[in-house]
């Protein structure tokens, strides 16, 4: 049974940083795409960013590129998503997502394998 774990999120300033981390089990990603979407309350669920990590590939949506860093651990089994200068903008429940394969997708229903969540909040 594949899992995928979020954290790492919490309440921050505008201007501050925070790390979000997205274990995965039950299978390896090692040679697959992981991604973050996120989703403000009323809004549909958005891109933010792609890792095929046996391509040392990565995709940003442009509202958060510069700001914005995915990258995995070693296993290839771990993404992470390190987000500076955060904006309220910003705020929005953020999801970790895994698809098998080695092509890059923005959309939603591409991907497989779904994590619970982890709210994101950023205060003016």
């Amino acid at each position: 049974q594949v899992q995928l774990v979020e954290s790492g999120g919490g309440l921050v300033q505008a201007g501050g940083s925070l790390r979000l981390s997205c274990a995965a089990s039950g299978r390896t990603f090692r040679g697959d795409t992981m991604a973050w979407f996120r989703q403000a309350p009323g809004k549909e669920r958005k891109f933010v960013s792609a890792s095929i990590w046996r391509l040392g590939s990565s995709y940003y949506a442009d509202s958060v590129k510069g700001r914005f860093t995915i990258s995995r651990d070693n296993s290839g089994n771990t993404v992470f998503l390190q987000m500076n200068r955060l904006k309220p903008e910003d705020t929005a429940v953020y999801y970790c997502a895994a698809r098998i394969g080695t092509v890059y997708y923005s959309r939603s229903s591409e991907y497989d394998y779904w994590g619970q969540g982890t709210q994101v909040t950023v205060s003016s």
